[in-house]
């Protein structure tokens, strides 16, 4: 009788035991996963945006950025997400019909509330600047300017984000933030690490390439003088970026962008004429009337103004790229230089030195003209080429080019002809360094221009943000993970233990 109750209580004891180790493995085994997945969920992105908007001298672009809110080197990583493209000229052109400013930003800032989370609306930065056009405008009539701005502030203000300002840049700031993203995009400010003791390469990230900007109103050159002297402080400017600083020279010559640039040559040439142009920079067969008004309309042209017996002139085209490229030249004064080396009109330039990215118009052009491979054109060639292009019959040309609209294909044999003239002849560049020039559409998908460098340069004044963390410490995650661990082995342990050898467990009951 005793025995069978000894045997009962055996099995009731051996049963629930069998229950609870159960229970206890299952229950760590829950713990585990669930301290793992926890522990190691994706975290949300923590990341910014900002906006900028490039109102140019002949249209206007926005740019949305995004980069980590958690910094590199007190720097933002920045990366162009979205380019959207307004309709209608620069903003310059809206001094006289500011009601229509609305309308024309209105697409484009609507597409950024849809690129934008809706979340972080409040919190991105909008900055507007306006180039050469605008500076023009500026010296033509300050008040005007100034009245342009204020439109396109209140209408910017109208959106939910946060409207940092409307502001006319210097054309120092443009060739500077122009020089910061070719650098950034080419991934020259990186650090990069040697194999064999993993230390910074101190001299790769010293080696920057120089900037070439040419717009329509105005152009810059700007790059790190290889004995960092630089004979003009108005020419000089100072960043730190990614834990470095950078001393750079820097110049905008107003007025030398292409589309001032021709209005100088024209309004140069038709002096002395009988109100007919005959201008090698057009192709054969080539032919539009101009208004004198227009002409003289700009400030670029002012030092050009004359009293003209006719109030309209007709352009007549005939074609010759080198007669071209010599009515160009008398646009650079290189008479004189109050320094130790000069570009042209007595501005200051250090030798030349490294390589150089050319971007805006002078890719556009240059791609047109096939000129945009990897490794570019001798000046030979190059020559050889626009001597053809230029010579080639205007009806010709638009039968063959008959997508493209017939202003901008019928001054691509000038804006060729100037680009290279400025490069040779303006910016002294020889043969040995014309092969150091490469032109530049877009770098790693995001345009090459002043935008994104102006976006990286005023991150350096948003504070970063504490990186989001786990939501266990390392510590007590390592700890949760081994005690669970260890309750799930020595829970299996003893179950099979109990389950083949039970003696062990009874034998002082016996």
């Amino acid at each position: 009788m005793e025995d069978r109750k000894e045997s009962e209580l055996k099995n009731f004891c051996s049963r629930n035991i069998l229950i609870i180790l159960g229970f206890s493995s299952i229950a760590a085994v829950i713990a585990l996963i669930a301290v793992g997945l926890t522990q190691n969920k994706p975290l949300p992105e923590n990341v910014k945006y900002g906006i900028v908007l490039d109102a140019g001298s002949s249209h206007t672009s926005l740019y949305i950025y995004k980069w980590p809110a958690e910094k590199e080197n007190d720097t933002g990583v920045v990366h162009q997400i979205t380019e959207c493209k307004l309709k209608g000229p620069g903003i310059s052109r809206y001094a006289q019909k500011l009601s229509e400013i609305d309308i024309y930003l209105t697409p484009c800032m609507v597409r950024a509330t849809q690129v934008v989370p809706q979340s972080q609306h409040q919190e991105t930065p909008v900055y507007l600047g306006a180039t050469a056009g605008m500076r023009l405008l500026r010296i033509e009539n300050e008040q005007l300017a100034n009245t342009v701005l204020i439109a396109v502030a209140r209408s910017l203000s109208k959106y939910h984000f946060d409207f940092q300002g409307a502001r006319i840049i210097t054309g120092q700031e443009e060739g500077a933030y122009g020089w910061i993203t070719i650098n950034y995009l080419l991934g020259k400010f990186s650090q990069k690490l040697n194999w064999l003791n993993l230390k910074p390469n101190e001299g790769s990230a010293l080696e920057t390439y120089g900037a070439l900007d040419l717009g329509g109103a105005s152009t810059q050159i700007t790059f790190v003088p290889q004995n960092k002297k630089i004979e003009s402080p108005s020419n000089a400017l100072h960043f730190r970026l990614y834990g470095r600083d950078y001393s750079v020279y820097t110049h905008s010559f107003l007025c030398y962008g292409k589309d001032q640039a021709l209005r100088q040559k024209l309004a140069k040439d038709i002096q002395g004429t009988n109100g007919i142009l005959r201008d090698p920079c057009f192709h054969p067969g080539y032919e539009t009337v101009m208004n004198v008004s227009d002409l003289y309309s700009s400030p670029c042209t002012k030092k050009f103004e004359r009293t003209l017996p006719f109030d309209q002139f007709q352009i007549q085209g005939t074609g010759n790229y080198q007669q071209c490229r010599q009515s160009i030249l008398q646009l650079f004064n290189t008479s004189s230089c109050p320094y130790s080396h000069c570009s042209f009109n007595g501005v200051f330039l250090p030798p030349l030195h490294g390589d150089f990215g050319a971007f805006s118009a002078y890719y556009y052009v240059m791609e047109f003209l096939n000129f945009t491979s990897e490794e570019t054109p001798s000046q030979e060639e190059m020559t050889d080429t626009m001597e053809k292009f230029c010579s080639q019959p205007w009806e010709e040309l638009k039968t063959y080019f008959g997508d493209v609209k017939e202003k901008y294909l019928s001054e691509y044999c000038f804006s060729g002809a100037y680009i290279l003239s400025l490069l040779l002849s303006g910016y002294h560049f020889t043969a040995d360094s014309w092969k150091n020039i490469h032109f530049m559409g877009k770098i790693q998908s995001s345009n090459v221009g002043w935008t994104l460098g102006y976006m990286l340069n005023l991150t350096n004044m948003i504070p970063a943000e504490e990186p989001l963390s786990a939501p266990l410490s390392h510590a007590t995650y390592i700890f949760l993970m081994v005690l669970f661990s260890l309750i799930l082995v020595a829970g299996v342990i003893v179950g099979v233990c109990f389950f083949y050898k039970p003696s062990y467990f009874w034998k002082d009951m016996v």
